[in-house]
This record gives structure tokens, sequence and C-alpha cells, in this order.
């Protein structure tokens, strides 16, 4: 959505041909920071985005600086359609912020990718999220307010992300101490858990500000940002989304996940702690709490959303789904002949369930990996076949068995449908379907793109009417208790609200700005801008001391525009997709 929040659950389901295969769910964002001095800092993140590639796959960036001047370069497509090795040793410097982006607020447009800038107390900043804000609109609507209809900065250029209006707020902060719309003195749930920042005469310095806007957020935002010398990362109070703190030999790392520390030789540290603002630079690590912790993890990102090689809160997510699928053979036992997953993401909790049942486990669908995203769009022929582009059956392997097939989640059906007719066709002789967590019930307001509740098939059918929906000959679901358990945390200490209907953080109680544009996606397209081709020269975007009186920064008289962050000025048209 745009500058605010998802759309009311009363909205009318969008249709759906039965045969079509539902995209999967999308969780916003990943986030990744560098200072390593006497590294290549932007070669770092390069990496580090690969791995949290299945995080955001619509679009991606990196801001580098050398001390001197922030460059940035991004782009919609994935991590390696987007960068070469030109466009990597463009972004030179130790320091340096990556993203890569779902989108859950804000359309599928260039001018969304991140990282976000924007001048603040004197410097430039670079600001990449995780999550999706509650109170967009409310922040919205005061720098409106503040700043008048002239909006500068991303917002100015297009952005319609709850990103862009934290790095307005950001500059008008510095500037003012405080944004003079903003009603200080109103009281929610959230607001005991804040502390009072440290009185202070404007400008402010970045930590000073940051201290001051952190508490103006409600949702969910795990934050890396940078200015020309220092790292920053910051969770909210409910550390709703995972956010990581990793050393290298000579420096530090910030990630979304342990794994992205893995794959570029970080050691993990800790984890960036609900409420904590760190910084890090020459002077090491320094640590802040601007808010009590109040946690509420996601519990979706033990289910799905992780990567399985990933630890969050101490838990080995692939210990957490083994266990999933453990419990989910000892609440829904059935005579079956051999488990199956549903790849990849069914992969681990169906293991778990055939140890639990002594059934054994085997390959009875093959994944085509490289089938998602393309550059070719289908015919429809090749439409028709739906799931058979992603997913093809063993027949050698399935044929005449009773089968047990293992997924993490229904959210509409299209797909578990289609997946049980083709391994009915394949032979099977049977197809119990079983899910390693409860019925999705409610909407997420904290950053995975779940459908709205009329989209979602559990809150119109009971688990029987689903089977039958689906043409399983049972479906068995795990219970709360069962996933929960299976986290390895308390109950108390996690957000489940998508079944539930819990939410840790106040729903939003106002729309999306009228005017605004929807989220949009356009699966298998990607488009360089200003109709660059493939052969075109990468180019970055030099930004230096930016000019406060303008409210934007500089722009070097050589900065190009494909591919990079551009002025206003120099927009090209027609770039979104």
């Amino acid at each position: 959505m745009s500058f605010g929040d998802p759309a009311p659950t009363t909205s009318p389901a969008r249709p759906i041909a039965t045969g079509d295969v539902e995209r999967p769910v999308g969780e916003e964002c990943g986030v990744f920071g560098v200072w390593a001095p006497g590294e290549e800092a932007s070669r770092l993140t390069y990496f580090g985005l690969y791995a949290l590639q299945h995080r955001g796959q619509e679009a991606a960036g990196i801001a580098s600086t050398d001390g001197t001047n922030i460059l940035v370069y991004k782009d919609l497509g994935l991590v390696s359609q987007i960068f070469d090795d030109g466009t990597l040793s463009s972004l030179t410097g130790h320091l340096a912020v990556g993203h890569v982006r779902y989108a859950t607020q804000g359309a599928g447009t260039w001018e969304n990718a991140q990282p976000m800038l924007g001048p603040v107390a004197g410097s430039t900043l670079a600001l990449t999220h995780n999550g999706n804000l509650t109170n967009t609109r409310e922040l919205m609507e005061a720098v409106q307010r503040t700043s008048g209809e002239d909006l500068t900065g991303e917002l100015g250029r297009g952005s319609s992300t709850d990103t862009a209006v934290i790095a307005a707020l950001m500059e008008l902060v510095s500037q003012r101490g405080r944004v003079d719309a903003w009603d200080y003195d109103a009281v929610d749930a959230d607001t005991p858990l804040y502390l009072p920042a440290a009185a202070a005469e404007p400008p402010l310095s970045i930590s000073a500000t940051a201290l001051r806007v952190l508490p103006m957020l409600r949702g969910a935002f795990s934050l890396v940002f940078m200015d020309e010398h220092t790292l920053y990362a910051a969770r909210d109070p409910h550390g709703v989304r995972p956010l990581v703190l990793g050393r290298l030999q000579r420096g530090w790392v910030v990630a979304s996940e342990s794994a992205a520390l893995d794959i570029i030789g970080a050691a993990f540290v800790r984890e960036i702690e609900p409420g904590e603002l760190i910084e890090i630079d020459a002077d090491g690590v320094r640590s802040t709490h601007f808010a009590t912790p109040r946690r509420a993890g996601c519990v979706f990102e033990y289910v799905y959303l992780a990567r399985p090689d990933t630890r969050i809160a101490g838990r080995s997510v692939i210990a957490a789904r083994n266990a999933m699928g453990a419990a989910l053979a000892r609440e829904h036992p059935v005579e079956a002949d051999l488990v199956i997953a549903t790849p990849e993401s069914g992969t681990p909790a169906a293991i778990g369930y055939a140890q639990a049942s002594g059934i054994p486990y085997g390959q009875g669908l093959v994944k085509n990996t490289y089938v998602g995203r393309t550059f070719i769009q289908p015919t429809q022929t090749l439409r028709q076949l739906g799931i058979r582009l992603k997913l093809n059956p063993v027949r050698e392997v399935i044929a005449g068995k009773r089968l047990i097939v293992v997924d993490d989640s229904i959210v509409r059906g299209n797909t578990q449908r289609a997946l049980v007719r083709m391994l009915r066709e394949a032979g099977a002789a049977q197809v119990h379907v079983r899910i390693s967590s409860p019925p999705v019930l409610w909407p997420c307001y904290y950053g995975i793109d779940f459908a709205t509740r009329a989209e979602l098939i559990a809150t119109g059918m009971s688990v029987e009417e689903i089977r039958d929906s689906i043409g399983a000959d049972s479906l068995g679901y795990l219970s709360v208790d069962g996933m929960v358990a299976a986290s390895g945390q308390s109950g108390d200490s996690l957000c489940s609200a998508c079944f539930t209907g819990d939410y840790p953080i106040a729903p939003p109680t106002k729309g999306p700005l009228p005017g605004t544009p929807a989220v949009a996606r356009v699966p298998g397209v990607y488009r360089r801008r200003n109709g660059a081709g493939a052969d075109a020269e990468p180019a970055t975007r030099r930004v230096t001391r930016p000019d406060l009186s303008a409210g934007s920064p500089h722009q070097a008289p050589d900065a190009a525009t494909t591919g990079a962050e551009s002025s206003p000025a120099t927009e090209p048209e027609g770039t979104s997709r």
C-alpha cells in the first residue's frame, strides 16, 4: 500500500481463477550494513543481500561511502540482475548499507527501491527498513502540515513508502528538534515503553535525531542506516522483525538474519535488542536504549520466512521446523506409505513428520529452482500448466502410494488444490495434506504480504470444507500451542496475530492517503530506467553534503540516472512497472 496502512479487511477479494497458482507469501525486506576499514564494503554487502534474497525479490540497492561522498545504486530486480563487477567497483568505501525489497507499502516502482536518501544534521543519510509501520498516515500528515505540500527528499521524488516518511522525519527533527504538527502528548498502548530523549538544541546529531524520531514510530521496524562515517541500526520495542550484529576481523556487520553473516565469514555476536539503537564507527560500538523491550517476535519467521540455516532468539530455524513437523505427526497421524514435502519450504517439517511417525520420507516432488522470476512471459498454454512450471512429480516414487504431503501454510488454497490434482494424475493412491502451522485467519500489519481476510480461505471455510475444496483425502493443521512450543519461545514473547487475531501492536486506524498508488506487481518483468539496455554503463549518484535550505542533497554534475538515484529535475517518466 502507499502511505499508509494495509487495506481494510472488508475489501472484496479480487477474482482468482481456480487454475492459478498463488504467489508465495512475501516478507517485506531484508537489510544489511557493514563497517569494515580496509574492506570493500559494497562487495560484502552484495553477498549479504544475496543471502537475504528470499526476503525480497522486487528491488535491491546498495549505498556506500568513502568518508566523504555517499554513492547509491538501486534498481528493480534480483541482486544478481542489478549488480555486476563494474557497478560494485564504483561503490567504493569501507561503509555500506543494502536492501532487498518486497512491497507491502508503496507500489513496486523504482522510486520505492531502497536505500532512501535524505539530508540530516549536515550529513547525508542512507536509510533501509524491514517491517511495516502502522501509523504511516499519521506521520505523513504531520510531515505535510509541518513542511507544506511542496515535499522534498524521497517523498518529493515520488516515493510512497513508510521508509521515505521516516527519512523526512529525520530531516525535520534534526533541523527543528521536533515536528511541530505532531501530538507529543498522545498516549497509546506503546507509549509507556518509550524512554525520554535527552534535551538538546537543534540542529541535532543523527543519533540524537534518531532518539527523538524512533519513539514516534509504531509497528514493526528494523532499520539499518548510515551517514558518511557511522553505521546505525535500530529495532522496534517488540522486536517483530529479526536483526543481528556480527563481527568481522576488521569490522562489524548488521543483518536481518544470521545466515547473511555466515556467507561473508562474520561471527555472530548477538541480536540487536528490541528498543535498541546502536552506532558503529572508529570509536567502536555504542548502544542506547530508546524503549523498554516488550518482545513479540514474528512466529511466521520460524514457519516460513527465515532461511532454515538462520537462528532467531537462540533457536535454530531448521530445528524449529523439524519440531513443527514432529508435533504435526503427533496431532494428526494417518496411515500412509510415504511422506513428501512441498519443496523447499515444507521440507524440514516433512522430515520431522517422517521421523516422528516412522513413515519413510521421499522426494516425490522436484522443484525447478529457476522458475518464479523470469524475463520471458509464458504463453497461455504454459500458463495453464500452472504449478507444473514450478513442481514436477516423480511418478516412480509416488505411483500407487498413500502420500502425506507436508507444506508450511495454506493462504488461498490455489496451490494446494493444483498440487493435489497433479499428484493424483501422477498415480498417487491417496493424498493426505498436513500443514505445519495453524490456519491463517487474520491479515498481517507488520510486514508480511498476506491476503485480506476476504481472500484467506480459512476465514470462510471449516477445515473439512477446505479439505473438500483442495480435493485431499484428509487435512490437518498444526495447533497454535504446537507451533509455539516448536519455536522454543514463550507464547507471550511471540506475535501470532495472523493465526489468532491477537495483535501485540494496535492495527492502523486510518487507511492509505487518498490518491496514492497501490502495491502493483508484474511478475517476470524487469525494466531498467530510462530505457537503458543490458549493455549500458553502470552509473551511481554521487551525494555529498546536503543543501539543508533546499531540503535535498546536491548532485554531482556528472551523475547519471540509469539504475541509480536521480534528482527531481531529471526524473524519467514511465518507470513504474
